[in-house]
């Protein structure tokens, strides 16, 4: 195992923040990136790479590595320190109010410029170029902003990954995960291995997220020189959401370890024998079929399903009391689906997102994430 350490911009005078990367396999050919708790408040992946970090320390010894693994345990400085009044505030940066794991880097257009002139008939040929421009046009953005640095710092471990596992959680939620339809063939194991209860599906959800900003680049590519040119799929990028922010714990955390090795060791990135697979959950849905389940009114709020529920069309979510009025209102979906995620406040604000359910007729088109 290899420790690197990664100086991100100073704030102020005195104060210095890096994120720690650990190398595990050989440094060269293919490249697996793993990080945990992009958003700083979100731990149970933080959890679940320290077992990872052991095993992998054990299956080097064992020479069974087959390649270089990138293990980045807290993908956050910046945000793991934002605590006000004793509650953590890691999903937003407090000084732009942006969320951590939007607005990474598009080099797209620029790339695609770049090798224009230079791309052959060879997939592996061009493989290797573009991502020589990634990780060269990366290293010469600049960044202005301690943020920017920290987004900077992430793209340059990562750019060059065949996979890229990005380990979050939802308030209170079943194991779901985020991937694109390019990539789900080669993701479908990891969703069976995993127990994810939902699997949803966007090419571009519109927010330049930690996994998009891989995906999309080839994506673009693609699109842009496909009539000319052979362009390989250079980066299969997945969100896993270890269900909830409360789920930190041994028995989650070592499930959900065995299961991303079982899935390398599937994936040929460790050897040896890759476990049986077992039946997924549930197919997968495009993401733009989510309904976001939504409060007309404030008020308590009594919820009335579980993460985990299937819901049939107009079945009772949750209640809305004023305990001043004693209007009590009620939030229904309108499409059946599975309900994977909800809030974990009990005071509702109009027009708040209380709940999330995965259905499978699209009903959203444009910015597709939550906030």
């Amino acid at each position: 195992m290899h420790h690197s350490t990664h100086d991100l911009l100073s704030p102020v005078p005195s104060v210095t923040r890096q994120l720690h990367s650990f190398h595990f396999g050989p440094r060269s050919g293919a490249k697996v990136y793993i990080q945990a708790s992009l958003h700083a408040d979100e731990l149970p992946g933080m959890l679940v790479a320290w077992h990872l970090k052991r095993r992998l320390a054990e299956l080097e010894r064992q020479g069974r590595l087959q390649r270089e693994i990138v293990l980045v345990p807290v993908a956050n400085p910046v945000g793991l320190e934002q605590v006000m009044l004793d509650a953590p505030l890691g999903r937003f940066e407090l000084q732009s109010g942006e969320n951590f794991n939007r607005n990474f880097v598009d080099l797209s257009d620029s790339i695609g410029d770049q090798v224009e002139g230079l791309l052959t008939q060879d997939p592996a040929h061009n493989l290797a170029l573009i991502r020589d421009h990634l990780r060269r046009g990366l290293a010469a953005h600049p960044a202005h902003t301690p943020l920017q640095s920290q987004r900077l710092a992430l793209q340059r471990l990562a750019c060059d990954a065949d996979l890229v596992l990005d380990l979050h959680c939802d308030f209170e939620a079943v194991e779901h995960l985020y991937t694109t339809p390019e990539a789900w063939p080669q993701v479908e194991p990891l969703a069976r291995l995993l127990g994810a209860q939902a699997s949803l599906l966007a090419t571009d959800s519109g927010g330049q997220s930690f996994d998009e900003c891989f995906s999309l680049v080839w994506w673009q590519l693609q699109q842009r020189f496909a009539k000319r040119f052979p362009i390989p799929l250079g980066s299969v990028a997945v969100t896993i959401e270890l269900r909830g922010q409360a789920d930190v714990n041994h028995e989650l955390a070592s499930k959900d370890c065995n299961a991303i090795v079982g899935y390398l060791t599937h994936a040929g990135a460790i050897s040896g024998s890759s476990p049986a697979l077992p039946p997924l959950p549930r197919a997968a849905t495009p993401l733009a079929a989510v309904e976001p389940l939504v409060a007309s009114s404030g008020g308590l709020l009594v919820y009335h399903a579980r993460p985990g529920d299937y819901l049939q069309a107009g079945q009772l979510v949750a209640e809305i009391i004023d305990p001043l009025s004693d209007q009590v209102g009620e939030v229904r979906n309108r499409q059946p689906g599975l309900l994977y995620a909800r809030g974990v406040r009990r005071m509702a604000t109009a027009g708040m997102v209380i709940a999330h359910v995965a259905g499978t007729e699209v009903c959203r088109s444009g910015y597709l994430l939550a906030n």
